[in-house]
């Protein structure tokens, strides 16, 4: 794979990472503690990035512990059926998104024409995910943007905070 094409996907992938990070770092502490939504959201995206980065995806270890509850036993404000097993600090998401942010820059350079034919697979039932990596992670760069665009959305609506827009990886100021 070429020097050019790794640059411009990091830079969009990363761009998006970006975005999310931003958005949960200039987050008030305690809008993160108390607006459960927008807990969850983070939670949610900061789990499926890293999952999505993982290949294969059975070697899948989260940083982050979760269970997997049916419906009835969520909270109201869960996004999915991935619920954390404790409320997680601000301050652990972010560790957790500046790993999957380097772990995605990792796989991006080390990407060549013969990786890309791999896959991400994740089992033969008829909904599970089965895509080769530059797909993957076109997919994972949309998803984060997705969530990142909902939590913007909601410092906007609630607080009346504007984020940023990142045109490209690392082109705006980021804690990390």
């Amino acid at each position: 794979m070429n020097k050019s094409l790794k640059k411009i996907l990091w830079n969009q992938c990363g761009a998006s990472i970006d975005m999310l990070i931003n958005a949960i770092s200039n987050c008030p502490d305690d809008y993160f503690l108390t607006h459960r939504r927008f807990y969850y959201i983070a939670f949610h995206s900061t789990i499926f990035l890293d999952y999505y980065l993982t290949i294969p995806p059975k070697d899948f270890s989260p940083f982050l512990a979760f269970t997997q509850k049916e419906a009835e036993d969520r909270p109201k404000e869960a996004i999915d059926d991935l619920i954390p097993d404790k409320t997680y600090s601000k301050k652990e998401i972010m560790e957790y998104l500046n790993q999957s942010r380097n772990k995605c820059q990792q796989l991006i350079d080390s990407l060549t024409d013969e990786k890309l034919n791999e896959r991400f697979k994740e089992g033969d039932e008829p909904n599970d995910m089965d895509y080769p990596i530059l797909e993957i992670l076109l997919y994972n760069m949309r998803h984060t943007q997705h969530h990142a665009a909902q939590l913007n959305m909601l410092l906007r609506q609630d607080i009346d905070q504007h984020m940023e827009w990142s045109f490209r990886a690392g082109d705006i100021k980021i804690d990390k």
